[in-house]
């Protein structure tokens, strides 16, 4: 209703804001369009074109870092997605929030221009009093957005385009992609960035009692689709004591559930959330350049307590009276009994009829196809420190250690895949420990697709040092071009 309102008393539709604010968002860019044209040479092997950076994950990290890039003048870019069109990112496949879990007022993909922030959208939308009388940002409008912000900045996306592999040919890198239908396409760059996303570093996890016991149809983990409509009538249980939990508990319950037990092995649910502390210029833009000590700290400290379900993710669940939630009670063993799944846990059995894992994911790049034929290379945070004694962290030493550019770095410097890993940049959740809040969180977007925009303009200038000398050896054109005095 509010955004009726304000379209009466402007006059214009949500369709004619957008219009004005696409214009808007263009002048503003040909405003600061300085300098105003590339600098990288177009590079060639054997005739076929190469790319100067490819990124996989069209996502909110992608689509940033394309724009970063592109602000920078670094314009021979493209963008990799599995997914169709639209359906990039977990906005409207698992993510199962009714909104953000982020301010409203956060920003990141805009890179500091005003008229590409989620407000300036959102307003043009449906109108600025809607803006005011927002809690957060629903989920759907931030697909919306992103959906937007790729369309007025024209970036360069090739959608079904799945990730297959990565070689080293003569100091550029190979990358293999396939398609729906299986169809191989294979590209030249000199630069790889992976935004793909939380699990970019590994895969979801689901714990193997649960895998080897069960049918695959009896079980789904949070970020897999579910059928909740079947799910009517039905005994559910959860698994897990994150946000992603209690956002599956609530859905199957909205979509008629007869029960949901959401079972955590804490003895209290979460209730501190990390990120907002850590919502703070100082920690998002120089984190990295702390100790390895105190890094590994800071994390030790922000992965032990995990992200809490918001308050109204909670009561999305307790306004339903066939919701329970079991502190202390984590599982330990299942089986099938008939048609009913058995889960065993510290306070006796429990049956259901079907289960949602919400347990989250394992970093091991040697579990993900696309990372797997290098990852046996990469140096992780365990190779590179050792934590003070009783500060162990099995899941902190798993994540790889990251250059300050995000690039991988060795396990061992004379490794020849030395120099193919210098330019891979993982710009995935499980750069966390290295860098922080990044490409994987719009908390810390912003930051982190700063860094790595300069990191990547800085390797491929440096690379081209002596190119760019010879360029300017042979420029020649004058601007002084007459001694004669000016006609009067």
């Amino acid at each position: 209703m509010a955004a009726d309102r304000d379209n009466r008393s402007t006059g214009e539709t949500p369709e004619e804001r957008l219009a004005a604010l696409d214009a808007q968002v263009r002048r503003d860019l040909a405003v600061i369009d300085y300098p105003r044209h590339d600098w990288t040479p177009r590079l060639t092997r054997d005739g076929e074109p190469v790319l100067d950076v490819a990124i996989v994950g069209a996502g909110q990290g992608g689509l940033a870092t394309a724009f970063a890039l592109k602000r920078g003048n670094i314009s021979n870019v493209r963008i990799f997605d599995r997914a169709s069109r639209g359906g990039e990112g977990p906005w409207i496949t698992f993510a199962r929030m009714i909104t953000l879990r982020t301010p409203k007022y956060v920003t990141g993909p805009d890179l500091g221009i005003p008229d590409l922030t989620p407000r300036a959208w959102y307003e043009a939308r449906y109108g600025a009093e809607a803006w005011e009388n927002l809690d957060k940002i629903p989920r759907g409008d931030w697909q919306a957005y992103l959906d937007w912000y790729r369309a007025v900045l024209d970036l360069p996306v090739e959608n079904d385009r799945t990730f297959t592999h990565v070689a080293w040919e003569d100091g550029l890198l190979r990358l293999t992609f396939v398609d729906a239908e299986g169809r191989e396409f294979r590209h030249l760059a000199r630069k790889l960035v992976l935004a793909t996303g939380i699990d970019g570093g590994g895969r979801w996890h689901v714990p193997d009692f649960i895998r080897e016991a069960l049918p695959r149809e009896r079980y789904a983990h949070t970020s897999e689709p579910i059928d909740f409509a079947a799910l009517r009538g039905k005994r559910i249980g959860v698994l897990g004591a994150g946000a992603s939990a209690f956002d599956n508990a609530a859905t199957a319950l909205e979509e008629g559930a007869a029960s949901v037990a959401l079972c955590l092995r804490r003895r209290v649910i979460p209730s501190v959330n990390p990120y907002r502390w850590m919502e703070n210029a100082g920690f998002l833009a120089h984190f990295s350049a702390l100790s390895d000590t105190l890094r590994w700290r800071f994390m030790r400290h922000i992965y032990e307590l995990n992200q809490p379900p918001p308050q109204d993710t909670f009561w999305r669940c307790r306004r339903h009276p066939t919701f329970s939630y079991h502190t202390g009670c984590g599982w330990t063993g299942a089986r099938m009994e008939g048609d009913d799944i058995v889960v065993r846990t510290p306070d006796g059995e429990m049956r259901f009829d079907f289960v949602i894992i919400g347990t989250g994911f394992a970093v091991d790049m040697a579990l993900r196809p696309e990372t797997a034929s290098f990852a046996g290379s990469v140096a992780l945070w365990r190779d590179r420190f050792t934590p003070p004694e009783g500060e162990d962290s099995a899941v902190l030493a798993a994540h790889p250690y990251l250059g300050e550019s995000y690039q991988f770095l060795p396990r061992d410097a004379a490794d020849p895949l030395a120099p193919m890993l210098a330019n891979i940049h993982n710009f995935t959740f499980s750069a966390t420990p290295s860098m922080g809040l990044s490409g994987a969180s719009i908390s810390g977007m912003r930051f982190g697709v700063e860094r790595l925009a300069r990191g990547l303009g800085r390797d491929l200038f440096v690379a081209d040092g002596a190119w760019h000398l010879e360029q300017l050896l042979n420029y020649v054109t004058p601007e002084l071009v007459s001694l004669d005095p000016p006609d009067a």
